[in-house]
């Protein structure tokens, strides 16, 4: 009589791979290693020998951003007419080549590093704030009484580049009962309409919130140790090498000297 694996628990099997399993797992990682391995040397030999011509960048990043304007501006074209046909496609084609050549818009700079991560998690809190927000102003707008008091709040952020700014700005823009009204691009300050302000609680949880929401964009996108401006980038670039924990007494500081003034 064959003795079991594990004599306590007669119906359980040994641990490990049917060699099936076994085989097709070691073959993916076989490929994996076997195409990534190639296609970074493939990179790596392109960005240092392959020069781009300059109206399309000069570089491999600036001309990728530049194809992907094309392709976007044709997308949205052919989205419009609603009917994929090469006629659409075609002249979808000529006119974004003609806006982005007459009517160019001005460059952008892409700093720091996305970090897919904490990117999912910003998502996650961004779909939470929303239903939130939504329930408490379907629940004001049903409920009998004076209607809620709003007010402006001016919120610091200590966002670095203007592209993570418009995102945090289009972040707060979605959330039903904040609407950014204003923007110092230069200080970094945004003045936010918010929907009810009736107990100072409310802008105490407003102003944690937009806390939160500044940090999780710093995690995503530009993490003070990855930092690296862009030469576009026209932030004084002394300030935002202050630590974190320090940013808002520099930025009441900043305030005060421009009322000074």
């Amino acid at each position: 009589m064959t003795t079991p694996p594990f004599p306590d628990r007669p119906h359980a099997k040994p641990v490990g791979k049917r060699p099936v399993a076994a085989f097709f797992g070691n073959l993916w990682r076989v490929l994996l290693v076997g195409f990534a391995w190639p296609a970074v040397k493939s990179y790596v030999w392109l960005a240092t020998n392959l020069r781009t011509p300059k109206w399309i960048g000069g570089s491999l990043r600036e001309a990728g951003l530049r194809l992907w304007g094309f392709a976007w501006l044709t997308f949205v074209w052919v989205l419009l007419w609603g009917d994929i046909t090469w006629g659409n496609i075609i002249a979808g084609a000529g006119i974004a080549l003609a806006v982005m050549v007459l009517l160019p818009l001005p460059r952008v700079a892409v700093e720091g590093r996305f970090h897919p991560l904490s990117a999912i998690k910003l998502i996650a809190t961004m779909l939470y704030n929303f239903f939130i927000s939504s329930a408490q102003v379907a629940w004001a707008s049903v409920t009998p009484g004076p209607p809620p008091l709003g007010s402006v709040v001016r919120v610091h952020m200590a966002i670095k580049s203007d592209l993570t700014l418009t995102l945090a700005v289009d972040y707060i823009n979605l959330v039903p009962g904040t609407m950014v009204v204003e923007i110092d691009q230069e200080a970094r300050m945004l003045y936010i309409h918010v929907f009810d302000v009736r107990k100072e609680k409310y802008i105490d949880e407003f102003l944690s919130q937009m806390a939160y929401v500044e940090r999780q964009f710093i995690k995503t996108f530009e993490r003070d140790d990855e930092w690296n401006p862009s030469p576009l980038h026209g932030i004084d670039d002394d300030y935002h090498h202050v630590p974190f924990a320090d940013r808002q007494r520099v930025a009441d500081q900043e305030q005060a000297r421009k009322e000074k003034r």
